[in-house]
């Protein structure tokens, strides 16, 4: 069986098959795994379309922000709600699989941060999907809030095929990646609203090809805001916090 793929207009398909090894341990599953696999997705959007409903009650815009480990989500995080300041509300529900290093280094920073370990109960899950997200909402005043970030596990995957409820979703990519990831994941740089390509201060320190890149982007996902910044330095902070702030309110469904 192929990889299982969804569109954002909610139709699900199967790739055409090619060459990459023997797969045949699906051979007598494969019916059944699209089941299943349909099963699971029509409840997560049915969680998420709680978790909505729940935003748009207490006036909540919800970012998801997703990316490879490493790539500097919580290091951007921390930039974004020094940088904003009084300008909004901003509350933060950390996705990890265990532990709460990134949680820890929110901590202080005058924001209300909701911990979601995926291996507390959650089966060491490689993502955030909408009913462990609305497992840390309970603990988040929302009311309160006007931004809601929800930082994602570390993954170039999972992450990108599991509605959260979220407005709108962000990337962080980092330069240190390669030029190729966009063709390598393409699910997750063409979900994504906006893309931020980070420690771009290492730049001229690395043999990486930034034109490059943003062809491979492009052609993935046309459609997508690409900010260029440093969550180390600050450069082109402004721009990413801008858009933070004016961020839709009303985004499609998967």
């Amino acid at each position: 069986m192929g990889r299982f793929h969804r569109h954002p207009d909610g139709t699900m398909h199967e790739h055409e098959p090619r060459n990459v090894g023997d797969h045949s341990g699906y051979s007598e599953t494969g019916g059944e795994r699209v089941v299943v696999l349909e099963t699971i997705l029509a409840e997560n959007d049915r969680i998420a379309d709680l978790n909505r409903a729940d935003f748009a009650r207490a006036g909540v815009t919800t970012i998801n922000l997703m990316s490879s480990p490493g790539a500097g989500k919580t290091s951007l995080l921390k930039r974004t709600i020094t940088a904003i300041g009084g300008k909004a509300r901003l509350g933060v529900l950390e996705g990890d699989i265990a532990t709460s290093l990134d949680a820890d280094e929110l901590d202080g920073l005058g924001v209300p941060v909701s911990l979601v370990n995926t291996s507390a109960g959650f089966g060491g899950e490689c993502h955030l999907d909408a009913t462990m997200v609305r497992s840390g909402l309970g603990r988040l005043p929302l009311e309160e809030l006007d931004v809601l970030i929800i930082e994602n596990v570390g993954n170039l995957v999972c992450p990108a095929e599991f509605d959260t409820g979220q407005h709108a979703r962000a990337m962080v990519y980092a330069v240190t990646e390669g030029e190729e990831k966009p063709l390598k994941y393409p699910v997750m740089f063409r979900a994504c609203d906006v893309v931020v390509v980070n420690k771009v201060d290492l730049l001229p320190h690395l043999d990486f090809d930034l034109a490059r890149f943003l062809d491979n982007l492009r052609a993935v996902n046309p459609r997508a805001r690409i900010i260029q910044l440093s969550a180390r330095t600050g450069e082109g902070m402004d721009d990413w916090c801008e858009w933070v702030l004016r961020a839709p309110t009303v985004a499609p469904r998967n």
